[in-house]
């Protein structure tokens, strides 16, 4: 079983936001960034799981530079084989699909698996256009995930239930909550993923298909006001006077 793992460098979610250049860039200055926790926590820890239970190989892939490395040694040191760099800068999501389709399409993986989205953008559209690009059915938003043989079974949540699909291999999936539990790296984990193999490549010719013209905020909370306890008709007047129905 050959897996391919798809993971995003992501801004922790502690990390204060600010943007540069008219609001037109991101300000990566003092921001800890992480490996995406969808790609990490389901999809990563998922395949690896398939992996120790029917055996094969879990390979990492990221488009960006070099500062992408570090949190690819850290999906290596949680257990992925080996990892690859497309050296290209994040664009637009088809330009990444792209990149990941094109190194993956003679490379005979089983699974191409996904988080459901980046917890930066939530755009949830990588994994879709992977697939097509590959010509492979897609699953997306999967809580669950088996495999016998060349064919998986997924479940998903859908309104009111669970849609169980049963798909052959090869194919692309995208998971959601669920489909694994968090590990956390151990010390011998870390200390090989220092010899793992990361290979870096160069990208494809692709077109950027789209741009940023701004970032904005959200607006700033507004002010709290604190009743006691024991004022319940302070509350209900406020209620009724001051409250406003979004």
């Amino acid at each position: 079983m050959k897996i391919l793992v798809c993971i995003s460098k992501v801004p922790d979610t502690t990390s204060k936001i600010a943007f540069t250049d008219g609001n037109t860039h991101f300000d990566e200055n003092g921001v800890q960034f992480i490996v995406n926790p969808y790609d990490e926590w389901y999809a990563l820890v998922r395949a690896l799981e398939i992996k120790e239970s029917l055996g094969g190989t879990v390979t990492i892939i990221s488009v960006g530079g070099a500062d992408y490395e570090p949190v690819i040694r850290k999906a290596l040191a949680i257990g992925a084989d080996d990892a690859v760099r497309i050296n290209a800068d994040e664009s637009d999501s088809l330009y990444i699909a792209r990149q990941i389709a094109a190194y993956s399409k003679d490379k005979s993986f089983d699974l191409v698996i996904c988080g459901k989205e980046t917890i930066s953008y939530n755009g949830s559209v990588v994994p879709g256009m992977v697939a097509e690009l590959l010509d492979v059915p897609y699953i997306s938003l999967a809580v669950k995930l088996d495999v016998a043989g060349d064919m998986a079974t997924v479940e998903r949540e859908v309104p009111g239930g669970i849609e169980v699909i049963e798909a052959k291999l090869p194919l692309v999936l995208s998971a959601a909550k669920g489909m694994a539990e968090q590990r956390i790296p151990n010390m011998r984990g870390i200390m090989a993923a220092r010899s793992k193999p990361l290979d870096v490549v160069e990208p494809v010719d692709a077109t950027v298909t789209t741009s940023v013209k701004g970032y904005s905020l959200p607006p700033a909370k507004g002010a709290v006001k604190m009743i006691a306890p024991e004022n319940a008709g302070e509350l209900i007047r406020l209620l009724h006077e001051e409250a406003k129905v979004i």
